[in-house]
């Protein structure tokens, strides 16, 4: 049984990852970065929460996120995120007659969950969210979430600023996201 942690919110900029179950790249497989992009931009307009930088990998995301000096409840936001991204790739798997994946998706979830009308279990069960609480904390993620795409055994492509679904081009060749506005980072840490 997972053990999922409630994040208190003292600090405003997080850096938060979640992740697909058994780290099956299900938004390579169903062309789904499109739900994240979607989520963080339902989060700005809804809840004001800025997206500094991230990288969207195939079966993982790691996001920096500036939240809001009210009480913004950061479990709520990506519980639901992971919710709704859920329903929308099982319906995209369902749309491919992805047949082995839906099972295995599927044969995942335990009797308690399936009880609770969970049909497939689509992320892990918790996210990692750290504070970020130093500028040197703040590099080493940027850093991270940057190099992702290009580092162990990705290779997603030649150069870290070529990886689409990357904030990197952002910061460093200045070019706007296409899919996403970008708050820069430095407007909270100077």
């Amino acid at each position: 049984m997972a053990i999922r942690t409630q994040h208190q919110i003292t600090d405003n900029t997080w850096f938060i990852t979640f992740t697909c179950y058994n780290w099956t790249p299900l938004f390579e497989i169903t062309k789904s970065y499109d739900l994240i992009y979607n989520w963080l931009k339902l989060i700005d307009d809804k809840y004001n929460i800025k997206t500094l930088a991230f990288v969207m990998m195939p079966n993982h995301a790691h996001l920096m996120l500036q939240l809001p000096n009210d009480q913004t409840n950061l479990n709520t936001v990506i519980s639901n995120a992971k919710r709704f991204m859920a329903y929308s790739l099982v319906q995209r798997l369902t749309e491919q007659c992805n047949d082995v994946t839906l099972y295995m998706l599927s044969s995942a979830c335990s009797e308690k969950e399936k009880a609770k009308g969970q049909k497939h279990k689509v992320f892990e069960p918790s996210f990692d969210a750290k504070p970020i609480y130093s500028r040197e904390f703040l590099y080493q993620k940027l850093d991270y979430i940057h190099y992702n795409p290009v580092r162990g055994k990705w290779n997603l492509c030649n150069e870290y600023t070529d990886y689409q679904h990357s904030s990197a081009p952002f910061y460093e060749l200045e070019k706007p996201h296409p899919y996403l506005g970008i708050t820069d980072y430095r407007e909270f840490w100077s």
